[in-house]
């Protein structure tokens, strides 16, 4: 195990693109994620540090079954977008939670010409399954921890 020690949370290294399938990774472009809860060696939950350019998104719309996610926006104004076609500009110090299972998907655009930097924490339950209700798509997590995306007819991608 590493020493554990704090550190400025820039210094961890950026992760290296999208789980996404090839039709899906260009609509996450300009998403950059810091995995700080993989770097400390977490298990039960995790904590990204998340940076989106002007018209980046956090993820496709989507929901989790049983997986809890939670956002804190740290700087600028990035957009909650709700199944239903809600719209809310979120501003530095705004935060939401999203309860597995109950909460209708959700994603966060950056609609400005600013960057856009939050907090994603989320719960690491397994056997999670993600609903993208706009795009053929979902995602199973196996036992290993690891993403299997797959169409809504149950191909895989």
């Amino acid at each position: 195990m590493r020493k554990l020690r704090a550190i400025p949370a820039l210094d961890v290294p950026p992760s290296k693109g999208t789980g996404y399938p090839a039709p899906f990774a260009d609509r996450v472009a300009g998403r950059e994620k810091r995995k700080l809860g993989d770097h400390f060696g977490l298990t039960n939950f995790g904590v990204n540090l998340t940076r989106l350019a002007p018209g980046a998104a956090t993820a496709l719309l989507h929901r989790h079954a049983r997986q809890d996610e939670f956002i804190y926006v740290l700087a600028g104004h990035p957009t909650l977008i709700w199944e239903d076609g809600r719209r809310q500009r979120l501003d530095p110090g705004d935060c939401c939670g999203f309860p597995a299972g109950r909460s209708p998907a959700a994603q966060l655009v950056n609609e400005t010409n600013s960057p856009a930097v939050l907090l994603e924490i989320g719960d690491r339950t397994p056997g999670d399954q993600v609903v993208y209700p706009h795009d053929d798509l979902q995602a199973r997590q196996g036992p290993d921890g690891q993403w299997c995306f797959l169409h809504k007819d149950g191909r895989p991608w």
